[in-house]
C-alpha cells in the first residue's frame, strides 16, 4: 500500500460542530493522498461519536483526559505513515 502525500492531524475539544465542517471539506478534496487523525481530548459534546459515525476513514484517539495540544499531536504523529525530518 503507497503511502499518503500529507498526514493530517487534528485536536479537538468541545468543537464537534467546527470538526465536522473541517472533515468535510478534507473528505472533498482530490488529487492528493492524505491519511486523517483526530485526536480527541475528552470532549464531552459528542464529538468522538460524530467523528466515528461520519467519518470512518479518519483514524480516531479518544483520551480519557485533555492531555493538551502538543501531547495529543504527538500521539497522532507517532502513528502517521511517513515522518520527513526534512
Amino acid at each position: 500500500m503507497p503511502l499518503p502525500d500529507i498526514s493530517v492531524i487534528i485536536v479537538s475539544w468541545n468543537v464537534k460542530d467546527l470538526l465536522y465542517q473541517c472533515l468535510v471539506s478534507l473528505m472533498r478534496q482530490t488529487g492528493v493522498t492524505a491519511e486523517i487523525f483526530v485526536v480527541d481530548n475528552a470532549s464531552t459534546d459528542g464529538t468522538p461519536a460524530m467523528v466515528g459515525q461520519s467519518f470512518p476513514r479518519a483514524r480516531l484517539i479518544v483520551n480519557d483526559k485533555n492531555v493538551g495540544f502538543a501531547k495529543a499531536n504527538n500521539q497522532a504523529l507517532n502513528l502517521a505513515a511517513d515522518i520527513c525530518y526534512c
